[in-house]
């Protein structure tokens, strides 16, 4: 309880209830009492009720901090200040994805989400991290990457004519530094692995992983740094980039290899119904027709349907059409650059956001194809006009074709 010096020594969540109006009056008080508690249910209605980590917006980062470090604190504590702001929606995998996933993350296997374009590896990867971390940092690989880039490197810095070396870390020993800064589970992604050289940047990180004493960096303060079960490594990779029997073995060794395929009519059902219903009834579309657009043109790409009997196109997602729906409620909803043009809306949006994604790894029998499929599909839905997204397509095939050679 609160000494007559004001400074607290121990207490209990009705204490902290009693005293809530003293501790959330003043930034250090507040910071005192979090260092001096050791009751995590005292904490827990501080953060839960009282929302004390959004109390002081001028240096909110503080308290975060201290709830964050707390040994007494519980993850899902934890879990509810560092992910204040990072609102996720239901996961909607298929079962054995999810299953494969959460098996693979609590034997302290790193992962490699692998699938199609549209299948929503990145969203399902943040959503993996923030079921089992603190928190996560997320990066993007490019062809510029070198294994300093994955553990960390020594980097030179010039002033004053004279040459120094600072250490900079990697993503990972920069997820094994904020693993011990907190204490608990931190993920670390890394989204489209293939865009780097695997074998040449992993290189480093294959022997961390099977050996949990392997220093693969020392930070600036000199303190060894070792790949621990508490830095779960979740990564990305677009199929259209390269195939798994492509990939250096020893990569499929080390990771557990999680296919994200097309969904299940149900769960993409869901999907499409709740991205269409969030456009809103003051828009002047044809919602139900919307949907079934969606369901048409995936079907076409993915399985022929529409287009002819040689089946699919290509493999994709669906989580582009979510784009097309929140496109469509900024530039429908009111003072919206397409309001009144709601016909032709449609048929922008998808050369906007999906029919390039289409085209970008598509030859010229495919792109043929996705042209043939959205004149089809313009055809049958008289309430859009999907004429940008042929047109689009059409001048595709017309360059791959003067590329080739052939006359246009």
């Amino acid at each position: 309880m609160m000494s007559h010096s004001g400074s607290f020594t121990d207490y209990t969540k009705q204490e902290a209830k009693e005293f809530q109006n003293w501790i959330l009056n003043n930034e250090n008080q507040c910071r005192e009492f979090i260092r001096q508690s050791e009751d995590p249910d005292a904490i827990r209605y501080l953060v839960e009720e009282e929302q004390i980590d959004r109390q002081f917006p001028g240096s909110a980062q503080s308290i975060r901090e201290e709830i964050l470090t707390h040994e007494a604190v519980p993850l899902d504590v934890k879990q509810t200040v560092a992910q204040r702001n990072k609102q996720l929606a239901d996961i909607l995998v298929p079962d054995d994805v999810l299953k494969n996933a959460r098996t693979a993350i609590a034997l302290g296997k790193p992962v490699v989400l692998y699938g199609p374009t549209g299948t929503g590896k990145t969203y399902f990867a943040k959503q993996l991290a923030l079921e089992t971390c603190i928190d996560y940092s997320i990066h993007t690989a490019t062809p510029t990457w070198t294994p300093g880039d994955i553990t960390g490197s020594i980097q030179p810095e010039v002033q004053d004519g004279e040459i120094s070396y600072h250490r900079r870390s990697g993503c990972v020993s920069e997820g094994i530094e904020k693993a011990r800064q907190y204490d608990d589970n931190w993920a670390v992604i890394i989204d489209e692995i293939t865009r780097a050289d695997i074998s040449q940047v992993f290189g480093p990180l294959y022997t961390a992983i099977e050996d949990d004493e392997q220093v693969i960096f020392r930070n600036k303060d000199g303190e060894e740094l070792t790949l621990t079960d508490d830095v779960k490594l979740i990564c990305t990779m677009n199929m259209s980039d390269r195939t798994v029997n492509e990939l250096d073995n020893a990569i499929t060794r080390r990771f557990a290899m999680i296919e994200l395929s097309r969904y299940e009519d149900d769960a993409r059902q869901e999907l499409f119904n709740r991205w269409v219903g969030g456009i809103g009834t003051g828009v002047d579309i044809d919602t139900d027709e919307l949907v079934r657009l969606f369901e048409e043109h995936h079907a076409g790409i993915n399985d022929g349907t529409t287009t002819s009997a040689e089946g699919g196109i290509m493999e994709m997602g669906p989580m582009h059409y979510q784009d097309v729906a929140r496109f469509l409620q900024e530039a429908c909803g009111e003072g919206g650059e397409y309001v009144g043009d709601e016909v032709n809306a449609v048929g922008q949006a998808f050369a906007t956001y999906i029919t390039p994604r289409l085209l970008n790894t598509a030859s010229l029998p495919q792109i043929r194809r996705i042209e043939a499929h959205y004149e089809t599909l313009d055809d049958e839905f008289e309430s859009f006009d999907l004429g940008p997204a042929i047109d689009l397509a059409h001048r595709q095939a017309e360059a791959e074709q003067r590329e080739m050679g052939i006359e246009v």
